[in-house]
């Protein structure tokens, strides 16, 4: 099997996920890093014994890179995968697609202009608790879905990550850092979304790191951080989804779907594993269903490998741009619905992904 070779932009905290994937993957190797930081980069190529770090010009510039990994900031995505896409490079981007639906097309459309593909993050729904779920689903385990709740509630990222302050910039925020997982997941298992419409608000308009290195610095707060939405799908399905960086504690699910005949409780979709729980008609009690794959664990990449098989064989991939664009939409129209009070029809479409097959041939070892 011939290897991708694979050029990663962007080596902070997540960069470590992605760098050791290829000891899990058959069918690419990291060939290449770049940062604006080039001792990050330096130290993260070594780290993981990657022939080349430099700038993400002179990573772009070489001819042996065959895709880009996209690991910048929200804000800086649209505007390195476009340099990428302008460099004959297809590209693999770290969610959300863009900061603005707008910028998303744009590089949609530039991709396609160029017959280059785009995939975007996440992938945790190609893993064995929420493929589980999608297979219990078709066996119609529950019956006709007819609503769904989701909830990511917490504290904010101040309180434990080393440089939190894009967390409350645009782009980001308890509903573009998170929501992603949330929202691909459910589309993934309900299909496209048709309208949607919230009340959001800033809770605490300025915030205070308390960890290190850069306790004590004051963040200015731009995005809500407490959202309260209801979204529409296309096939009739009503669903609440809430996120949150202002709730201290809560109990509540991550998702649950409710069917005519039963309720699936689904995991942390931030994860590849289980538990997956469902009732109905003919059980007493909540049951857990057995995991129907082996990707569990840590298996951030599996997006990615699926996007360099589908390349090779010309077939779709399941993390595909037209997923990630739908999201971003949504979580825009989201933001957009309680500024308007109104609302909001989804202009973009995307596929229901089909379920995941052959995962087997792209593993070094499901051990």
């Amino acid at each position: 099997m011939n290897k991708a070779k694979i050029g990663v932009i962007g080596t902070g905290s997540i960069s470590d996920i992605y760098l050791s994937s290829p000891k899990k993957f058959l069918n690419y190797e990291i060939t290449g890093v770049a940062d604006l930081n080039i001792n990050r980069a330096e130290e993260q190529a070594a780290k993981h014994q990657i022939s080349f770090a430099g700038t993400v010009s002179d990573l772009l510039a070489k001819d042996d890179i065959d895709l880009i990994v996209n690991l910048t900031i929200p804000a800086a995505h649209a505007e390195v995968s476009m340099m990428a896409l302008q460099a004959g490079k297809h590209v693999y981007s770290e969610k959300p697609l863009a900061i603005s639906c707008s910028e998303g097309l744009k590089v949609m459309e530039k991709a396609k202009q160029l017959g280059l593909c785009l995939g975007t993050a996440p992938d945790t729904f190609l893993g064995a608790g929420l493929q589980t779920c999608r297979y219990l689903l078709d066996q119609g385990v529950i019956g006709e879905p007819v609503g769904a709740s989701a909830f990511m509630l917490g504290r904010g990222p101040e309180s434990w990550h080393p440089n939190p302050e894009f967390f409350y910039k645009l782009g980001a925020g308890p509903l573009f850092d998170l929501g992603p997982y949330y929202l691909t997941a459910l589309i993934s298992l309900l299909g496209p979304v048709k309208k949607a419409v919230s009340m959001n608000k800033i809770t605490v308009p300025e915030r205070e790191i308390t960890s290190k290195p850069l306790a004590g610095k004051k963040i200015k707060v731009e995005v809500p951080t407490y959202v309260s939405s209801l979204l529409q799908f296309g096939n009739g399905v009503n669903a609440t989804f809430m996120t949150s960086f202002d709730v201290w504690e809560t109990k509540l699910p991550k998702i649950e779907i409710y069917g005519t005949k039963g309720t699936l409780i689904l995991p942390d979709p931030n994860g590849f594993d289980g538990p997956v729980y469902y009732m109905n008609q003919e059980t007493d009690e909540w049951e857990e269903a057995p995991l129907i794959s082996t990707l569990s664990g840590n298996c951030r990449g599996i997006g990615l490998a699926d996007m360099i098989a589908g390349i090779e064989e010309r077939r779709p991939f399941l993390c595909s741009g037209e997923l990630g664009l739908h999201v971003l939409e949504v979580m825009e129209k989201i933001i957009d619905s309680s500024d308007q009070e109104r609302f909001l029809e989804l202009e973009t479409r995307c596929d229901k992904p089909e379920p995941l097959a052959g995962f087997q041939s792209l593993f070094v070892d499901l051990a």
